[in-house]
């Protein structure tokens, strides 16, 4: 049963879902209990993927053509967003912001804290939404169902990156941060947990998509994992919550780019 408490809350941190009333006094909270929900993250993007394809198949059904799938995926965008309350954009654009508008890791810092968006976050949040739309258009051009696979398959494995900047660096958001209970370790025991939600959709991505673009996604999705890493070392000795969160988009991109792409022939 620790296991359904571990998920609840993990459900209750990234999504509006309301865990309320009787339910959340039996799921309770603690800094080791959410340490121990991370292991669930991806099992989070199979909800938040869900909603996602719903809406998405749902539109591609009911408005035809080029333009109704890029309709069909700002909408599926929008009920996402809606869901996670913009939980991870606001990473990206607060990351954005501080290694984009100063070159000292204490400043940056310190802009990353701040709830208002600047120029660089603005532009990154654009481009991140608007790159999205385009490619998940133009999966569903390539084959409907696909498409919508890919959207779900994405969600998981893109909350499975953020686990590995965990174990790879050191917090250094402060001890305000909503990231510090996980700061401290990830056990192995979610990583196994984690792996575990991810693996059907690894199986999701091979069985609806051509092997070259599947091998592609893993190979793109560990290279930017890699990059983010290497950026985060390079620019702030560590990570933060933000971090995560722009981990979660760009690696989801990562994906989508992947998938998209048509093999030379």
């Amino acid at each position: 049963m620790n296991g359904v408490r571990h998920f609840l809350l993990a459900l209750q941190f990234f999504t509006r879902i309301p865990v309320a009333g009787a339910l959340a006094d039996w799921v309770g909270f603690s800094p080791a209990m959410l340490r121990a929900s991370a292991g669930h993250f991806p099992g989070v993007g199979w909800v938040i993927g869900a909603l996602g394809a719903l809406v998405f198949g749902l539109a591609l059904y009911l408005l035809p053509g080029e333009a109704g799938a890029l309709a069909a995926a700002l909408l599926c965008i929008v009920a996402t967003v809606w869901l996670t309350g913009a939980f991870h954009e606001d990473g990206l654009a607060d990351v954005a912001d501080g290694l984009g508008g100063a070159r000292e890791r204490e400043r940056a810092l310190e802009i990353m804290k701040d709830s208002r968006i600047g120029a660089f976050g603005a532009i990154a949040l654009v481009l991140a939404l608007g790159l999205k739309a385009a490619l998940l258009a133009t999966l569903a051009g390539q084959d409907e169902m696909g498409a919508v696979a890919a959207l779900l398959a994405a969600h998981v494995l893109s909350r499975l990156a953020p686990l590995v900047v965990i174990r790879s660096l050191p917090y250094v958001g402060g001890d305000g941060g909503k990231a510090k209970p996980l700061a401290d370790a990830i056990s192995t025991g979610s990583v196994v947990t984690a792996c575990a939600w991810s693996l059907p959709a690894l199986w999701l991505v091979w069985a609806t998509h051509p092997l070259a673009n599947a091998l592609a996604a893993g190979a793109l999705l560990a290279a930017a994992l890699a990059w983010l890493i290497h950026w985060f070392r390079r620019r702030l000795e560590g990570f933060t919550g933000d971090c995560l969160g722009a981990t979660q988009q760009v690696c989801e991109l990562a994906i989508y780019l992947a998938l998209a792409a048509q093999p030379s022939t």
